[in-house]
């Protein structure tokens, strides 16, 4: 079945302009001109994928977001015209899976929700056992992820994550010790050729640390070799 794509915005002619272009791409789109009415169908009909502006009347992207978090997990990519530094690092710590701004490519736009979803899936989908084995399950110390169902614990107790910075936790956890640069991250995390700067992954790392430091305010396991990248530190 073909994905579909939740488009929230006020502007009238991005919600037409991009629903044209992603229908000829084979999604489903759902358009909303206000936060508010997309808030109650984005948890109740969850989407496979939300686009969302940022400044709206009614309720903003950025609240919209942080209470579709607090039911949902459903990827997300912020269309803003707003290019600040500080807008970006604070979508992505809210939660954001990207980070488009106005003016912007249909394609680049198209690419980045077909690399999200790509990975959303991967891990959705069990593997087939005659083909090959789940994803081994990776512990170290009071660390516990298991690829094959998404989920993540830290000392016993659950942490969400979404689907990009589990991939780059993964990738830092697989090695303990070794340090990952902003480069090899990005390149765990995108896929595609998509250009990512290095704020992006900055601010991917930020979060999982805020994320994981909210069951254990002592966390410290991820951790910053300044101009080189990061490392996971196993306890």
């Amino acid at each position: 079945m073909p994905a579909t794509i939740a488009l929230v915005d006020d502007d009238r002619n991005i919600l037409t302009s991009v629903s044209i272009a992603l229908q000829s791409e084979g999604f489903t789109v759902r358009v909303y001109s206000d936060g508010e009415a997309a808030l109650k169908a984005l948890i109740e009909n969850p989407p496979d994928l939300a686009v969302l502006d940022i400044k709206m009347p009614k309720l903003d992207g950025m609240e919209l977001l942080r209470r579709l978090r607090e039911k949902s997990a459903v990827p997300t990519i912020f269309l803003t015209s707003k290019d600040d530094e500080l807008d970006e690092a604070l979508g992505l710590a809210m939660g954001a899976d990207d980070y488009i701004t106005k003016p912007f490519s249909q394609r680049l736009l198209i690419a980045r929700i077909r690399a999200i979803l790509r990975r959303s899936d991967a891990r959705a989908q069990p593997e087939p056992e005659e083909e090959s084995a789940p994803a081994e399950k990776i512990v170290r110390g009071r660390l516990a992820m298991d690829p094959a169902r998404h989920r993540v614990q830290w000392a016993g107790k659950e942490v969400t994550l979404t689907v990009t910075e589990f991939l780059i936790l993964e990738a830092l956890a697989q090695r303990p010790g070794f340090v990952k640069s902003r480069d090899q991250l990005m390149d765990t995390a995108y896929q595609d050729d998509v250009y990512v700067d290095d704020r992006t992954i900055d601010s991917h790392i930020k979060r999982l640390r805020r994320k994981f430091r909210q069951v254990d305010s002592e966390f410290k396991a991820i951790e910053t070799l300044y101009g080189v990248g990061y490392r996971f530190a196993e306890e």
